[in-house]
């Protein structure tokens, strides 16, 4: 069970519950690294030193301080962090009732699981879950966790609540001009086709598979490097020249094909398209091909040649015929 990170109780409108929070995510730190001098392996080590009594000092002696644009400095220590006057310090302070989509997820910051507190009755608790799930919103707080007021969101995670700092709005940076200023039009088989990927790439997908491979990756590397043997590495690549034109749908064709290989389906009745050295040509069949219309081939007679190649053998004596006619006849 995880320590205690917080108690206080949350509050809407009367209603009060008294709750403690957990922490609901931990992050790995993997092999723990230090710094070193690299000439010679020998630890490097960061001090706290005093610079006007030029010696080092306990962390218990540290405090916090502020320096005024004028130069006069302003000195804060616990007590005085632990005495500002919020009325969100123990308190949940729910502000609205919003839909869970109207809050961006570029917000959401740390999560941490509510639980009821000691002794306190659980039907507050039950009765502000079941109301968020019944109505799909979550509640907008205010909640101030050690040094610092958060705007947080109460939400509902399987059967327990769930308390999710956010940044505050101003803390978000604008998008603005991130995104291609240059007009593109996307084609609807373009479309079509990279919908067909993203339904590839899906089958099966189970996100708890997933791994920290660079963790594993620093684990072998140190191991090697401790047995004296020599460290796993990748295979170069090949340096790439200039950026080539791409036939995206081409491209696209491929990354299915492939993605489908993968999930053991195979690529029946697909065509791997190769990349086209003329982009209109290339975009031109690839819209015929996914718009559904094919060329006809000639038919082919009974002796086994095509129409075409028929009418052009049966041309072929009248061609001679008309050159003996036209050629002038030899003086006797």
């Amino acid at each position: 069970m995880p320590q205690v990170t917080w108690k206080g109780v949350i509050t809407f409108g009367l209603v009060s519950v008294p709750v403690q929070l957990y922490a609901a995510t931990e992050e790995h730190s993997g092999p723990s690294l230090h710094q070193v001098h690299e000439k010679d392996g020998s630890r490097i080590r960061l001090k706290r030193f005093c610079e006007a009594e030029g010696k080092e000092v306990p962390y218990s002696e540290i405090a916090k301080g502020y320096e005024s644009p004028d130069g006069r400095q302003v000195v804060l220590g616990d007590e005085d962090l632990a005495e500002l006057p919020l009325p969100s310090k123990k308190v949940v302070d729910v502000l609205a009732f919003v839909p869970a989509e109207s809050i961006d997820p570029l917000m959401y910051s740390k999560a941490y699981y509510v639980a009821t507190a000691d002794k306190a009755p659980a039907k507050p608790y039950v009765l502000l879950r079941d109301a968020l799930r019944e109505s799909g919103q979550i509640a907008v707080t205010k909640v101030t966790m050690r040094t610092r007021e958060s705007l947080a969101v109460l939400r509902v995670h399987e059967d327990t609540l769930v308390l999710q700092t956010c940044l505050w709005p101003d803390e978000v940076r604008s998008a603005q001009g991130m995104a291609p200023d240059e007009k593109v039009t996307v084609r609807p088989q373009e479309l079509k086709m990279a919908r067909s990927l993203m339904d590839t790439l899906s089958e099966d997908f189970d996100l708890s598979a997933l791994h920290d491979e660079y963790q594993a990756a620093l684990q072998e590397l140190i191991d090697a490097k401790l047995a004296g043997v020599e460290a796993p590495h990748l295979e170069e690549q090949a340096e790439g020249g200039e950026a080539e034109v791409i036939d995206l749908m081409a491209v696209l064709r491929s990354s299915v094909k492939a993605a489908k290989g993968e999930h053991g389906r195979g690529a029946k009745g697909s065509r791997a398209a190769g990349q086209a050295s003329d982009g209109g040509e290339a975009e031109a069949g690839a819209a015929e091909e996914e718009s559904g219309r094919t060329t006809k081939r000639p038919r082919k007679t009974a002796s086994g040649r095509s129409g075409a190649a028929a009418k052009k053998t049966a041309k072929a004596p009248a061609k001679k015929a008309a050159a003996k006619k036209a050629a002038p006849r030899k003086a006797s």
